[in-house]
């Protein structure tokens, strides 16, 4: 059965840090899933079954964390001693934070435009890059990580939490769109 006490990393088998080979990743996820898979204990006793059933929890719970960029930043984070109140804390960058009122005005103004499919496409295109800027940047402080790189990995999170989010609205802006058209 699997060691409850390891980090993601370590239950994977990868090493501690922000970049992840993701083809490692689904192929330890895959083996470690037919080990521990409730199937495989339905006639044994009840504490085994349990022990199945939590640990199948555990690894979809650390796949979920290792394979999202946000996600695997903040659970590094955790793993060096820093917790995030991620509903309370905002970043200070004040030309971030124009740029994000600028994209949301953006995006409430794309329904009533002509050409709002292209508007909308063109919009999470430009999310997109930012979040993959983002997270280029956040690879970096982790190569190393002093107290001011996760400081400033820190940041970069903040960053992109603000960006997943309006990347989703952007989503449901499209869905909605496309719901339109059909």
């Amino acid at each position: 059965m699997l060691d409850f006490s390891k980090n993601y990393f370590d239950l994977f088998g990868l090493p501690i840090g922000y970049i992840v080979d993701g083809n490692s990743l689904s192929e330890r996820y895959r083996d470690l899933q037919r080990v521990v898979h409730p199937d495989r204990y339905a006639h044994a006793t009840d504490q085994e079954r349990r022990l199945s059933v939590q640990g199948a929890s555990l690894i979809n719970e650390a796949f979920e964390t290792l394979k999202d960029p946000i996600a695997r930043a903040s659970y590094l984070l955790t793993l060096h001693g820093i917790e995030m109140d991620a509903q309370n804390e905002s970043t200070q960058d004040m030309a971030f934070l124009m740029q994000q009122m600028e994209l949301r005005e953006e995006l409430e103004e794309i329904p009533s435009q002509n050409d709002s499919y292209q508007a909308i496409i063109d919009l999470r295109s430009r999310i997109n890059k930012q979040i993959t800027s983002l997270v280029a940047q956040m690879a970096v402080q982790f190569e190393t990580p002093t107290e001011e790189q996760l400081h400033a990995a820190r940041e970069i999170l903040r960053k992109m939490r603000f960006l997943q989010k309006l990347h989703a609205e952007a989503e449901s802006v499209e869905a909605a769109l496309e719901d339109e058209l059909n």
